[in-house]
């Protein structure tokens, strides 16, 4: 039996491990020891489990397999933020993004080979969509970015946040997402807090729902326009649910505590940011607990149809929402001299080299 017909132990939850386990005599408590394995010591092969007897390593090698990404290529941008690019099993590519901002350190994953939203302005829509990523490739990007990176002070290392924000809809494979998402928040693993995870959707309304309704992050929403007809023109999805059914499906996410739900609006000249727009998005977010992230657009040349606002536009823009008493944020875009900021992402390939290491 191959390595990739053998059952991946990083994509199992808990549940899946005890069941696993169950089926070579052994008790469910190792399903933790192999939690700790996988995630906090993050061993290489089941060869190291040195708490499992011998044959019970050779069993459990026997049907299943631990993964890891190989890293082709890591950019590093004058402002720090740094892009990796990771050649999957089947040899497709997708690219993983670690942002230092302050006393942060993110890492934006993908979660899909590619995208099918087809959001003008996005590089990554433009490539066409490939395939679903596992949730063990979702998790294998945290834990190959980890250990690239130094020092390891914690079980996630130095990170302190993740964003699902990369390549793809996470929305659009929200079953392999969740799986991802429960293997980042165990305890005994990864041991991510659910407030330091935030899932971006460009609006796939009922699935906002279905996520609020099976697990507890942070949502963002790329919301981009105030009119259904500037919307549905950059982002096609709204054809399907339009502001009207995507704002109601955003008030029925469930949002603990003092939390809010992030609106994410790429500011674009002459398109979107004008005082009128600024007006209307009052309005629509009136009765969502909301913050906005405005993001002034990061050109690119495959991109010349979309320029980025004169900056007394976007401080124009900004002040207005600010003097409503908004809570309001302006990404300062990072990485976009490699090609790694909001909607640059494609897992290009040319020019690949490996790298084996580094610090941050």
């Amino acid at each position: 039996m191959s390595a990739n017909r053998k059952l991946n132990l990083k994509g199992m939850l808990r549940a899946d491990l005890v069941e696993l386990l169950a089926a070579i005599g052994k008790e469910r408590y190792r399903a933790d020891q192999l939690v700790r394995w996988l995630y906090r010591h993050r061993v290489s092969r089941i060869e190291e489990m040195s708490n499992l007897s011998r044959d019970s390593r050779e069993h459990l090698a026997s049907l299943s397999y631990i993964s890891s990404l190989e890293c082709l290529k890591e950019q590093v941008s004058e402002d720090g933020t740094r892009k990796f690019l990771f050649r999957l099993e089947d040899g497709n590519t997708i690219e993983t993004v670690l942002i230092g901002e302050k006393e942060r350190l993110t890492i934006c994953l993908s979660t899909q080979v590619g995208c099918r939203m087809g959001c003008k302005f996005c590089l990554t829509g433009a490539s066409g969509f490939i395939r679903q990523l596992t949730a063990a490739e979702i998790v294998d990007q945290v834990i190959r970015v980890v250990d690239l990176i130094a020092p390891r002070q914690t079980a996630r290392g130095p990170v302190t946040n993740i964003v699902l924000m990369g390549m793809g809809e996470p929305l659009d494979n929200l079953e392999e997402v969740v799986r991802a998402l429960e293997i980042l928040l165990y305890d005994d693993g990864l041991q991510f807090s659910s407030r330091r995870i935030t899932l971006s959707t460009c609006g796939l309304a009922p699935k906002i729902i279905e996520l609020g309704e099976r697990i507890e992050v942070s949502l963002a929403v790329s919301l981009n326009a105030t009119t259904n007809e500037l919307r549905s023109e950059l982002m096609p999805v709204n054809r399907r649910y339009d502001l009207e059914t995507l704002l109601a499906a955003c008030r029925r996410f469930p949002l603990p505590g003092r939390r809010r739900i992030t609106f994410e609006y790429i500011l674009f000249s002459g398109l979107n940011d004008s005082l009128e727009d600024a007006r209307r998005l009052v309005r629509l977010l009136s009765s969502i607990p909301a913050k906005i992230n405005l993001i002034p657009f990061n050109e690119h040349p495959d991109l010349p149809e979309f320029k980025r606002p004169a900056p007394e536009r976007i401080e124009a823009f900004l002040n207005y929402l600010l003097e409503r008493n908004l809570t309001v944020m302006t990404r300062r875009s990072k990485g976009a001299d490699i090609s790694a900021a909001c909607g640059q992402l494609r897992g290009l390939q040319s020019g690949a080299e490996e790298v084996v290491g580094g610090g941050v």
